[in-house]
C-alpha cells in the first residue's frame, strides 16, 4: 500500500544460487528504456534475474491495489496515467494487479500505451474455484490488460491451488502465460507458501516482508533462493503502519551513506538488499511517491550491519 496515502539478519546466499538460469525458456526482448525524465536519473536501476529464465527486472515495481481502483473520469484517470509515465521513464517494468482489485485491471489496460506495453512486465492473479471459472477469469484478465501472453499469473492466496496450477501449466506450455506463481499476504500463510515452493515447479512466489515483519527470512526466502524461485514482496510499508511507528523521527545517519532521502527509501533499500528478493511492489497513485520509491532502487544497498540498524531504528 501507499505509505502516505494511508496515513533475522540478511541471509547469506551465494551469487551462484541467486543467478541460476534455466535454458528452458527464452527471455523476451525488451524495448529500449524511455528517455530520461521525471523519476529517471543517470544511475541505472538495480535489476535482479528471474532464476527460471535469466530475464532481468528492476527491483522496484508497482502495485495497483486500491490506488488503481478508480472510475472513468479524467480527474480519476490522469493521476494514474502520470504515475505510469513516470514509472516507465524511470526504467521500471513490473506492475502487479489482480481481478480482485475491482477496476484496477481495466484501468491499467486502458492507460497503458503501446510503448508502455513494449516494456511492461504485467503480473496478475487468479482467485476462484474450479477449472472453468479459473479459465474464464484469466481470459478476462487478458482482455482487460490487453496483453497476450500475460507475463505472470499467480494463484492468489493459494485458493484451489492444484486446479489452478494445472490450468496455468497448460497455458504456459501453450504460450498464453510466460511465468507461473503463487501469492499470500500474511505471515500466517508463509508456511503454506513454503510447502508449495518445496514441492512445485513455479517461477514466482509473492509474500509480505518488511524491516518490521521479518518472518520470511527464517525459511521462505532462503528456500526460494535454493529452489530458483523469484520473489515479489508485497506490503513493504505494512499498509502504511511503519510510517505511524516513525512519525516525527529523524532519518538515521546511515541514510545519507546509502543515498536515502526518506524513510520510504530506507525501508525499500532494506528489503531490496536481501539477495532472494527479485522485485518489490509498493502501490501509489502519486508521481511524487512513485519517484521516491524508484530512487530506492538505485545506488548502494545496505550491508548486513546496516540492515540491522535500519530495523532497530524502526523498532
Amino acid at each position: 500500500m501507499n505509505r502516505r496515502d494511508l496515513l533475522g539478519s540478511a541471509v547469506a546466499l551465494s551469487a551462484a544460487t541467486m543467478s541460476r538460469v534455466s535454458t528452458g525458456r527464452t527471455a523476451r526482448k525488451i524495448a529500449p528504456a524511455a528517455s530520461a525524465g521525471g523519476a529517471a536519473s543517470s544511475a541505472a536501476p538495480i535489476s535482479r534475474r528471474i532464476p527460471s529464465s535469466g530475464e532481468e527486472i528492476p527491483v522496484i515495481g508497482l502495485g495497483t491495489s486500491r490506488t488503481f481502483e478508480v472510475g472513468v473520469t479524467a480527474a480519476e484517470r490522469e493521476p494514474r496515467r502520470a504515475v505510469l509515465e513516470a514509472f516507465f521513464a524511470g526504467g521500471a517494468r513490473l506492475i502487479d494487479t489482480s481481478p480482485m482489485y475491482s477496476t484496477a485491471e481495466r484501468v491499467l489496460g486502458e492507460l497503458l500505451t503501446p510503448e508502455m506495453h513494449a516494456r511492461a512486465f504485467l503480473a496478475t492473479k487468479v482467485w476462484t474455484r474450479g477449472a472453468r471459472a479459473g479459465i474464464e477469469q484469466m481470459t478476462h484478465s487478458e482482455q482487460l490488460l490487453r496483453a497476450k501472453p500475460l507475463d505472470l499469473i499467480q494463484v492468489h492466496n493459494l485458493l484451489d491451488l492444484d486446479t489452478q496450477l494445472a490450468t496455468l501449466r497448460e497455458w504456459q506450455a501453450a504460450g498464453r502465460v510466460r511465468y507461473v506463481g503463487v501469492t499470500h499476504y500474511t505471515v500466517g500463510g508463509q508456511a503454506d507458501l513454503e510447502r508449495v515452493v518445496s514441492r512445485e515447479r513455479i517461477d514466482f512466489v509473492q509474500l509480505n516482508y518488511s524491516p518490521v515483519t521479518r518472518a520470511a527470512e527464517r525459511r521462505l526466502l532462503p528456500l526460494a533462493a535454493e529452489r530458483g524461485v523469484a520473489v515479489l514482496v508485497n506490503r513493504p510499508f505494512e499498509d502504511g503502519g511503519v510510517f505511524v511507528r516513525i512519525r516525527g523521527k529523524p532519518l538515521p545517519a546511515l541514510a545519507a551513506d546509502l543515498g536515502a532521502a526518506s524513510w520510504g527509501q530506507l525501508i525499500l533499500k532494506f528489503i531490496a538488499a536481501h539477495p532472494a528478493v527479485t522485485c518489490i511492489i509498493p502501490a501509489t497513485a502519486s508521481v511524487e511517491h512513485l519517484e521516491d520509491n524508484l530512487a530506492a532502487g538505485r545506488g548502494r544497498l545496505p550491508d548486513a550491519r546496516e540492515r540491522e540498524a535500519i530495523a532497530a531504528a524502526l523498532g
